[in-house]
Protein backbone atom coordinates (compact mmCIF):
# COMPACT_ATOMS: atom_id res chain seq x y z
CA UNK A 1 0.00 0.00 0.00
CA UNK A 2 1.78 3.14 -1.22
CA UNK A 3 -0.84 5.57 0.09
CA UNK A 4 -3.69 5.38 2.57
CA UNK A 5 -6.71 7.09 1.01
CA UNK A 6 -8.69 8.96 3.64
CA UNK A 7 -12.38 9.76 3.42
CA UNK A 8 -13.33 12.64 5.72
CA UNK A 9 -16.82 12.69 7.22
CA UNK A 10 -17.72 16.27 8.21
CA UNK A 11 -16.37 19.67 7.29
CA UNK A 12 -16.29 21.06 10.82
CA UNK A 13 -13.44 22.45 12.91
CA UNK A 14 -11.94 19.12 14.02
CA UNK A 15 -12.03 17.73 10.49
CA UNK A 16 -10.20 20.84 9.31
CA UNK A 17 -7.49 20.48 11.96
CA UNK A 18 -7.00 16.81 11.08
CA UNK A 19 -6.72 17.57 7.36
CA UNK A 20 -4.29 20.40 8.04
CA UNK A 21 -1.99 17.91 9.77
CA UNK A 22 -2.13 15.17 7.12
CA UNK A 23 0.63 17.07 5.29
CA UNK A 24 2.98 15.90 8.07
CA UNK A 25 1.97 12.22 7.74
CA UNK A 26 3.86 10.22 5.12
CA UNK A 27 1.87 7.82 2.95
CA UNK A 28 -1.46 9.39 3.92
CA UNK A 29 -3.60 11.05 1.25
CA UNK A 30 -6.73 13.20 1.51
CA UNK A 31 -8.82 11.47 -1.10
CA UNK A 32 -12.47 12.38 -0.38
CA UNK A 33 -14.69 14.47 1.87
CA UNK A 34 -18.43 14.25 2.47
CA UNK A 35 -20.83 16.79 3.91
CA UNK A 36 -24.58 17.26 4.15
CA UNK A 37 -24.48 19.75 1.26
CA UNK A 38 -22.43 19.67 -1.92
CA UNK A 39 -21.39 23.30 -1.44
CA UNK A 40 -19.87 22.57 1.97
CA UNK A 41 -18.00 19.56 0.60
CA UNK A 42 -16.73 21.52 -2.42
CA UNK A 43 -15.44 24.44 -0.34
CA UNK A 44 -13.69 22.12 2.11
CA UNK A 45 -12.15 20.03 -0.67
CA UNK A 46 -10.74 23.11 -2.35
CA UNK A 47 -9.35 24.52 0.89
CA UNK A 48 -7.61 21.29 1.96
CA UNK A 49 -6.75 19.90 -1.50
CA UNK A 50 -9.05 16.89 -1.25
CA UNK A 51 -9.58 15.05 -4.55
CA UNK A 52 -13.29 14.29 -4.35
CA UNK A 53 -16.23 16.00 -2.66
CA UNK A 54 -19.50 14.21 -1.95
CA UNK A 55 -22.93 15.22 -0.77
CA UNK A 56 -24.01 12.55 1.70
CA UNK A 57 -21.89 10.19 3.74
CA UNK A 58 -23.01 6.89 2.23
CA UNK A 59 -21.69 7.99 -1.16
CA UNK A 60 -18.25 8.32 0.41
CA UNK A 61 -18.57 4.95 2.16
CA UNK A 62 -19.44 3.33 -1.18
CA UNK A 63 -16.41 4.74 -3.02
CA UNK A 64 -14.12 1.73 -3.61
CA UNK A 65 -11.01 3.92 -3.50
CA UNK A 66 -11.60 5.08 0.08
CA UNK A 67 -9.41 2.98 2.39
CA UNK A 68 -10.23 4.53 5.75
CA UNK A 69 -12.87 6.90 7.05
CA UNK A 70 -12.23 9.65 9.59
CA UNK A 71 -15.46 10.51 11.39
CA UNK A 72 -15.49 14.00 12.88
CA UNK A 73 -19.19 14.73 13.24
CA UNK A 74 -20.83 15.47 16.64
CA UNK A 75 -20.55 12.39 18.82
CA UNK A 76 -24.25 11.52 18.84
CA UNK A 77 -23.84 10.59 15.15
CA UNK A 78 -20.68 8.49 15.61
CA UNK A 79 -22.32 5.12 16.18
CA UNK A 80 -24.45 5.01 13.04
CA UNK A 81 -21.80 6.52 10.79
CA UNK A 82 -19.10 4.18 12.09
CA UNK A 83 -21.46 1.24 11.71
CA UNK A 84 -22.28 2.22 8.12
CA UNK A 85 -18.60 2.71 7.25
CA UNK A 86 -17.64 -0.68 8.68
CA UNK A 87 -20.54 -2.34 6.85
CA UNK A 88 -19.17 -0.79 3.65
CA UNK A 89 -15.81 -2.44 4.33
CA UNK A 90 -13.92 0.67 5.41
CA UNK A 91 -11.40 1.02 8.22
CA UNK A 92 -12.47 3.71 10.70
CA UNK A 93 -10.78 6.34 12.84
CA UNK A 94 -13.62 7.87 14.87
CA UNK A 95 -13.43 11.01 16.95
CA UNK A 96 -13.90 10.69 20.68
CA UNK A 97 -16.09 9.72 22.29
CA UNK A 98 -16.57 6.94 19.75
CA UNK A 99 -20.12 6.36 21.00
CA UNK A 100 -22.37 7.56 23.79
CA UNK A 101 -22.82 4.19 25.53
CA UNK A 102 -20.93 1.02 26.37
CA UNK A 103 -23.47 -1.02 24.39
CA UNK A 104 -22.94 0.98 21.20
CA UNK A 105 -19.17 0.76 21.57
CA UNK A 106 -19.31 -3.03 22.01
CA UNK A 107 -21.43 -3.43 18.87
CA UNK A 108 -18.87 -1.51 16.81
CA UNK A 109 -15.93 -3.44 18.30
CA UNK A 110 -17.63 -6.75 17.52
CA UNK A 111 -18.46 -5.65 13.97
CA UNK A 112 -14.90 -4.46 13.26
CA UNK A 113 -13.49 -7.75 14.54
CA UNK A 114 -15.94 -9.78 12.45
CA UNK A 115 -14.99 -7.86 9.31
CA UNK A 116 -11.22 -7.68 10.02
CA UNK A 117 -11.24 -3.90 9.86
CA UNK A 118 -9.35 -1.32 11.88
CA UNK A 119 -11.51 0.54 14.37
CA UNK A 120 -9.69 3.12 16.46
CA UNK A 121 -10.93 5.96 18.63
CA UNK A 122 -9.18 9.22 17.76
CA UNK A 123 -7.51 9.77 21.14
CA UNK A 124 -4.80 11.84 19.49
CA UNK A 125 -3.38 12.87 22.87
CA UNK A 126 -2.13 9.29 23.43
CA UNK A 127 0.25 9.65 20.48
CA UNK A 128 1.83 12.97 21.47
CA UNK A 129 5.59 12.68 22.16
CA UNK A 130 5.35 14.70 25.39
CA UNK A 131 2.80 12.31 26.88
CA UNK A 132 4.91 9.32 25.85
CA UNK A 133 8.00 10.95 27.39
CA UNK A 134 6.19 11.63 30.66
CA UNK A 135 5.05 8.00 30.77
CA UNK A 136 8.66 6.89 30.29
CA UNK A 137 9.74 9.03 33.25
CA UNK A 138 7.06 7.33 35.33
CA UNK A 139 8.00 3.85 34.12
CA UNK A 140 11.68 4.55 34.82
CA UNK A 141 10.83 5.30 38.45
CA UNK A 142 11.91 8.94 38.29
CA UNK A 143 8.99 10.11 40.44
CA UNK A 144 8.93 7.02 42.63
CA UNK A 145 5.65 5.29 43.40
CA UNK A 146 2.65 6.92 41.75
CA UNK A 147 0.37 8.56 44.33
CA UNK A 148 -1.82 11.21 42.66
CA UNK A 149 -3.09 12.11 39.19
CA UNK A 150 -4.73 15.49 38.67
CA UNK A 151 -6.08 16.54 35.27
CA UNK A 152 -8.62 19.11 34.17
CA UNK A 153 -9.92 20.49 30.88
CA UNK A 154 -12.26 23.41 30.46
CA UNK A 155 -13.06 26.30 28.16
CA UNK A 156 -15.99 28.73 28.51
CA UNK A 157 -18.80 28.04 26.05
CA UNK A 158 -21.54 30.68 26.30
CA UNK A 159 -24.87 29.12 27.16
CA UNK A 160 -27.20 28.67 24.22
CA UNK A 161 -30.04 26.16 24.56
CA UNK A 162 -29.93 25.59 20.79
CA UNK A 163 -26.20 24.82 20.78
CA UNK A 164 -25.32 21.12 20.40
CA UNK A 165 -23.09 21.33 23.49
CA UNK A 166 -26.11 22.15 25.66
CA UNK A 167 -28.70 19.97 23.92
CA UNK A 168 -29.56 16.77 25.86
CA UNK A 169 -31.05 15.24 22.69
CA UNK A 170 -27.64 15.56 21.00
CA UNK A 171 -25.64 14.04 23.88
CA UNK A 172 -24.63 17.48 25.14
CA UNK A 173 -22.77 18.23 28.35
CA UNK A 174 -19.15 18.80 29.30
CA UNK A 175 -18.52 15.19 30.39
CA UNK A 176 -18.56 13.74 26.87
CA UNK A 177 -17.14 16.86 25.21
CA UNK A 178 -14.32 17.70 27.61
CA UNK A 179 -14.38 15.24 30.50
CA UNK A 180 -13.19 12.46 28.22
CA UNK A 181 -9.74 14.12 28.09
CA UNK A 182 -9.03 14.03 31.86
CA UNK A 183 -10.41 10.50 32.05
CA UNK A 184 -8.34 9.34 29.08
CA UNK A 185 -5.14 10.97 30.33
CA UNK A 186 -5.61 9.44 33.79
CA UNK A 187 -6.13 6.03 32.17
CA UNK A 188 -2.94 6.50 30.14
CA UNK A 189 -0.85 6.61 33.33
CA UNK A 190 -2.81 4.02 35.32
CA UNK A 191 -2.71 0.24 35.10
CA UNK A 192 -6.18 -0.20 36.58
CA UNK A 193 -9.72 1.18 36.42
CA UNK A 194 -10.88 3.94 38.75
CA UNK A 195 -13.39 3.28 41.53
CA UNK A 196 -14.81 4.85 44.68
CA UNK A 197 -16.24 7.60 42.51
CA UNK A 198 -17.39 10.89 44.02
CA UNK A 199 -18.90 13.38 41.58
CA UNK A 200 -20.01 16.98 41.95
CA UNK A 201 -21.65 18.67 38.97
CA UNK A 202 -23.55 21.79 38.03
CA UNK A 203 -26.34 21.36 35.49
CA UNK A 204 -27.61 24.20 33.33
CA UNK A 205 -31.18 25.05 32.27
CA UNK A 206 -31.32 22.31 29.63
CA UNK A 207 -30.38 19.68 32.21
CA UNK A 208 -26.90 18.83 30.95
CA UNK A 209 -23.81 19.27 33.11
CA UNK A 210 -21.69 22.33 32.36
CA UNK A 211 -19.19 21.79 35.18
CA UNK A 212 -18.10 18.53 36.77
CA UNK A 213 -15.52 17.37 39.31
CA UNK A 214 -14.59 13.69 39.69
CA UNK A 215 -12.72 12.29 42.68
CA UNK A 216 -11.74 8.64 42.44
CA UNK A 217 -9.20 6.02 43.45
CA UNK A 218 -7.27 3.45 41.46
CA UNK A 219 -5.68 0.94 43.79
CA UNK A 220 -3.31 3.21 45.79
CA UNK A 221 -3.52 6.20 43.44
CA UNK A 222 -5.81 9.16 44.15
CA UNK A 223 -7.39 10.70 41.06
CA UNK A 224 -8.79 14.25 40.76
CA UNK A 225 -10.39 15.29 37.46
CA UNK A 226 -12.51 18.20 36.25
CA UNK A 227 -14.21 19.48 33.11
CA UNK A 228 -16.07 22.70 32.45
CA UNK A 229 -18.06 24.73 29.93
CA UNK A 230 -18.15 27.58 32.48
CA UNK A 231 -14.49 28.58 32.59
CA UNK A 232 -11.00 27.89 31.35
CA UNK A 233 -9.36 25.50 33.74
CA UNK A 234 -5.59 25.04 33.99
CA UNK A 235 -5.82 22.23 31.40
CA UNK A 236 -2.65 20.74 32.89
CA UNK A 237 -1.91 17.23 34.06
CA UNK A 238 0.02 16.49 37.25
CA UNK A 239 1.48 13.01 37.66
CA UNK A 240 2.68 12.85 41.26
CA UNK A 241 4.83 10.25 42.96
CA UNK A 242 6.46 9.95 46.39
CA UNK A 243 9.84 11.13 45.00
CA UNK A 244 8.79 13.77 42.49
CA UNK A 245 6.16 14.86 40.01
CA UNK A 246 5.55 15.62 36.35
CA UNK A 247 3.71 18.63 34.96
CA UNK A 248 2.24 18.40 31.47
CA UNK A 249 1.01 21.86 30.40
CA UNK A 250 -2.10 21.89 28.19
CA UNK A 251 -2.07 18.12 28.46
CA UNK A 252 -4.79 17.50 25.87
CA UNK A 253 -2.50 18.96 23.16
CA UNK A 254 0.80 18.55 25.03
CA UNK A 255 4.03 19.67 23.41
CA UNK A 256 6.22 19.59 26.53
CA UNK A 257 6.52 18.14 30.01
CA UNK A 258 8.60 18.94 33.10
CA UNK A 259 10.09 16.66 35.76
CA UNK A 260 10.46 17.85 39.37
CA UNK A 261 12.08 16.47 42.49
CA UNK A 262 10.43 18.39 45.32
CA UNK A 263 10.74 22.08 44.28
CA UNK A 264 13.56 21.59 41.78
CA UNK A 265 12.96 21.09 38.07
CA UNK A 266 15.43 18.38 37.07
CA UNK A 267 14.47 17.71 33.46
CA UNK A 268 12.25 18.99 30.68
CA UNK A 269 11.13 17.76 27.28
CA UNK A 270 9.75 19.64 24.27
CA UNK A 271 8.86 18.03 20.95
CA UNK A 272 9.28 21.29 18.96
CA UNK A 273 6.78 20.02 16.44
CA UNK A 274 5.45 22.19 13.64
CA UNK A 275 2.17 20.30 13.40
CA UNK A 276 -0.79 20.39 15.75
CA UNK A 277 -0.23 16.70 16.45
CA UNK A 278 -3.16 14.99 14.73
CA UNK A 279 -0.89 13.36 12.16
CA UNK A 280 0.51 10.91 14.74
CA UNK A 281 -2.79 8.99 14.87
CA UNK A 282 -2.95 8.98 11.05
CA UNK A 283 0.53 7.47 10.94
CA UNK A 284 -0.55 4.83 13.46
CA UNK A 285 -3.52 3.92 11.26
CA UNK A 286 -1.28 3.58 8.20
CA UNK A 287 1.24 1.41 10.08
CA UNK A 288 -1.45 -0.91 11.40
CA UNK A 289 -3.28 -1.36 8.10
CA UNK A 290 -0.02 -1.81 6.19
CA UNK A 291 0.87 -4.66 8.55
CA UNK A 292 -2.56 -6.25 8.60
CA UNK A 293 -3.23 -5.30 12.22
CA UNK A 294 -6.76 -4.17 13.04
CA UNK A 295 -6.48 -2.98 16.63
CA UNK A 296 -4.10 -0.40 18.06
CA UNK A 297 -2.22 -1.27 21.23
CA UNK A 298 -2.05 2.46 22.04
CA UNK A 299 -5.81 3.03 21.77
CA UNK A 300 -7.16 -0.48 22.07
CA UNK A 301 -10.79 -1.54 22.01
CA UNK A 302 -10.38 -2.16 25.74
CA UNK A 303 -9.38 1.51 26.22
CA UNK A 304 -12.47 2.71 24.38
CA UNK A 305 -14.80 0.39 26.29
CA UNK A 306 -13.21 1.43 29.58
CA UNK A 307 -13.78 5.12 28.81
CA UNK A 308 -17.41 4.43 27.95
CA UNK A 309 -17.85 2.53 31.21
CA UNK A 310 -16.28 5.31 33.26
CA UNK A 311 -18.35 8.05 31.60
CA UNK A 312 -21.51 6.01 32.13
CA UNK A 313 -20.74 5.64 35.84
CA UNK A 314 -20.01 9.36 36.21
CA UNK A 315 -23.18 10.27 34.28
CA UNK A 316 -25.24 8.02 36.55
CA UNK A 317 -23.93 9.85 39.62
CA UNK A 318 -24.65 13.23 37.99
CA UNK A 319 -28.21 12.18 37.24
CA UNK A 320 -28.67 10.90 40.79
CA UNK A 321 -27.49 14.15 42.42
Amino acid sequence: MSKLNWGIVSTGRIAALFCQDIAFAENNHLYAVAARTQDDADVFAQQYHVEKAYQGYQTLFDDPDVDIVYIATPHNFHFQQTYDALMAGKHVLCEKPMTVSVEECQILVDLAKAKNLLLMEALWTYFLPALKHAKQWLDDGLIGQLKHIKVDFGYPIPFNPDDRAYNPQLAGGCLLDMGIYPLAIANYFLDADIGNLYVQAHCCETGVEDDVIIIAKSEQVMVSLAASFQCRLSNNAYIIGDKGYIIIPDAFRASKCHLYHLDEQVDTFSDNRQSLGYHFEAEEAYRLIENGIFESKVVSHRHSLLLQSQMARVKALINKS
